[in-house]
């Protein structure tokens, strides 16, 4: 099954297109977790615990699993993942040459999905793109300030660069597996580009603490696919640190029961953004 057959299930099961971003700061853990083995995993395991049931997906971001002790937690955090029937979106942003970008597109043997960057051409993706069961996010617009500094640039055609990516990821969808991300931060942009690309689903960051448009994000993301709209909005820190309010997290008096307030606000806070995507679908 490729990523978005599995992706459409998921979603048809769940009734949901949240994505759940996986970015365990080190400095933000609570105080039970940072004394654990792999304190990663153990704060995504009770993450995942307390949020898969309205989880289309889950999207860790590579720069939280850096060293040793981190990339054991992140295949313990994608293998407890795939136990809970949820498939897993690397944000790695990938991409580079010849045998580099062969080896980055290896991890495409464990994780369901990738994020890549079109900046090096066709070349640089096409080991990920080879892989026609796996999903490939294609950058295009995204949802920082400084986005527009290369994506807004005109080109002697006239159309902004960002316009160009998204032309191009539709010609490298030879597979069916490529998507794009599209940052809810950028509506305008999300309705053209849906108008441009009408069969790519898009990965559209930037809902919650970056205060992304929910209801552009929903119109303008999903594609139909056999009835089921498919597509995916993610939330990273108002879901995975929605419970900081509740408890004092960083403290070392932080106790099992504090622990457990903590995380039922990260799945109430991934069942109240399912609602209301839920809205607009």
């Amino acid at each position: 099954m490729s990523f978005f057959e599995e992706l459409r299930d998921r979603i048809e099961a769940t009734d949901s297109v949240v994505s759940v971003g996986l970015d365990p700061d080190p400095n933000r853990l609570p105080g039970p977790m940072a004394d654990r083995d792999l304190p990663r995993f153990a704060f995504n395991r009770r993450i995942i615990d307390a949020t898969h049931e309205h989880a289309a997906c889950y999207k860790p971001n590579a720069a939280f699993y850096e060293g040793a002790e981190g990339w054991r937690a992140l295949r313990e955090t994608v293998a407890y993942a795939h136990g809970k029937g949820v498939p897993v979106l690397l944000d790695a942003k990938r991409a580079d040459i010849g045998n580099t970008t062969r080896q980055y597109a290896s991890v495409l043997e464990w994780v369901d999905a990738i994020t890549v960057n079109p900046y090096l051409g066709r070349d640089s993706l096409q080991p990920f793109l080879d892989r026609h069961d796996s999903g490939v996010f294609v950058l295009c617009r995204t949802s920082n300030p400084g986005g527009a500094d290369l994506q807004d640039l005109e080109l002697e055609t006239g159309e902004p660069l960002y316009r160009r990516v998204a032309a191009l990821a539709d010609l490298w969808n030879e597979g069916g597996n490529v998507g794009l991300v599209v940052g809810a931060t950028a509506p305008e942009e999300l309705e053209t580009l849906r108008r441009e690309v009408p069969d790519l689903p898009f990965l559209v960051p930037g809902i919650g603490a970056q205060g992304g448009d929910a209801e552009a994000a929903v119109e303008h993301g999903l594609v139909d696919r056999d009835g089921v709209d498919v597509g995916l909005v993610n939330s990273s820190r108002g879901i995975i640190f929605a419970g900081e309010d509740a408890v004092n997290a960083t403290g070392a008096d932080v106790t099992e029961a504090d622990l457990d307030r903590y995380v039922k606000a990260a799945g109430d806070a991934a069942k109240r953004l399912k609602r209301v995507l839920n809205r607009y679908r």
